[in-house]
């Protein structure tokens, strides 16, 4: 099983930037080496999209269009940990954003996920 927990989230500016951190806890029989990882975002009135992913070697990403060129998804399976650096927010940025995981054989960047944090909120002020 695996548990999520996001942090880092809060109230910036627009053109301000924030780092996302996603702690994973992994069973005692799995590592964060065997789980692509990813981050979904559901802003006010509108439905969860998948923004970044990121394969479980880190090998290869995943960016939605919205997000292209602004944010950078990292990896650090021996902590155990999954950042994305937001960079350039703006106030369509504004959303929950949720960490997520799903066990991978290979290193495919999946849309769906088996597993998601509770979240946490990302506001852009204008």
């Amino acid at each position: 099983q695996v548990q999520l927990v996001e942090s880092g989230g809060g109230l910036v500016q627009a053109g301000g930037s924030l780092r996302l951190s996603c702690a994973a806890s992994i069973s005692t029989l799995s590592t964060l080496g065997n789980y692509a990882m990813g981050w979904f975002r559901q802003g006010p009135g509108k439905e969860r999209e998948f923004v970044v992913g990121i394969s479980r070697s880190g090998q290869n990403t995943y960016y939605a269009d919205s997000v292209k060129g602004r944010f950078i998804i990292s990896k650090d399976n021996a902590k155990e940990r999954v950042y994305v650096e937001m960079n350039n927010l703006q106030p369509a940025d504004t959303a929950v954003y949720y960490c997520a995981a799903d066990r991978q054989f290979d290193e495919y960047v999946p849309r769906e996920y088996d597993y998601l944090g509770q979240g946490t909120q990302v506001t852009v002020s204008s």
